[in-house]
């Protein structure tokens, strides 16, 4: 295995309450279809241009109230760029935060530190939390005494990762019990390496791709 850079001891992931949601958003929207201009299919672009084409050629040609159509025709292009970048985006966000109005951040993300070592994503927060010991996501982990309690996820319990321009996302299973992570990509001007973290879950796990079918149900 390539030599890559881990931490010395778990750096603080300082979540708030906005970037948490702002990761959902990211992912939501990263699963969800593009609404950018790439998105348009080669007929799409054949059509818009055929319309428009003929609008200009009708404007150029045609005199009198005749013309409406053609400058219709225009409008009608620009409408359904609108309709299909903006407007979809739109959509989106509202399906989204209509998904999202009453989920709130976990507790223990708020005082939780990640490292990242060869053998698995370590997760830190302080001894005297013993609320979020009881959270699901950190039950059947082998907590480590100490000023801070911490929980190693091995690289092997990753089930399924995905990654937006600022958050890595994964899923995982170990014990019987199923958890997530959310890793901002901030930290890396902390010299908290991403790279590594992406190393690791390419070797365990190939493909991208966040699914939640394949974790088994919690004994």
């Amino acid at each position: 295995m390539a030599l890559y850079p881990y931490t010395l001891q778990p750096v603080a992931l300082n979540l708030t309450e906005a970037e948490f949601h702002q990761a959902q958003y990211e992912l939501f929207a990263s699963a969800s279809p593009s609404f950018g201009l790439s998105s348009f299919k080669i007929k799409e672009w054949i059509i818009m241009a055929v319309v428009v084409v003929l609008a200009i050629a009708g404007l150029i040609f045609v005199t009198g109230y005749s013309t409406i159509i053609f400058w219709l025709m225009l409008v009608g292009v620009v409408i359904y760029l609108l309709a299909r970048t903006l407007g979809f985006k739109w959509y989106v966000k509202r399906e989204f935060d209509k998904q999202v109005a009453d989920q709130e951040m976990p507790d223990e993300m708020r005082q939780m530190k990640l490292g990242v070592q060869k053998h698995g994503l370590v997760m830190a927060m302080p001894s005297n939390q013993p609320d979020m010991m009881k959270n699901s996501q950190m039950r059947g982990m082998q907590m480590r005494a100490g000023a801070t309690q911490q929980a190693v996820i091995p690289w092997t319990a990753i089930k399924s990762w995905d990654e937006t321009d600022d958050y890595i996302f994964m899923m995982f299973e170990l014990k019987g019990q199923q958890g997530s992570q959310i890793v901002p990509k901030r930290l890396q001007a902390q010299k908290f390496p991403i790279d590594t973290i992406r190393q690791h879950l390419q070797e365990v796990v190939p493909v991208k791709g966040l699914n939640p079918e394949n974790l088994q149900p919690p004994a």
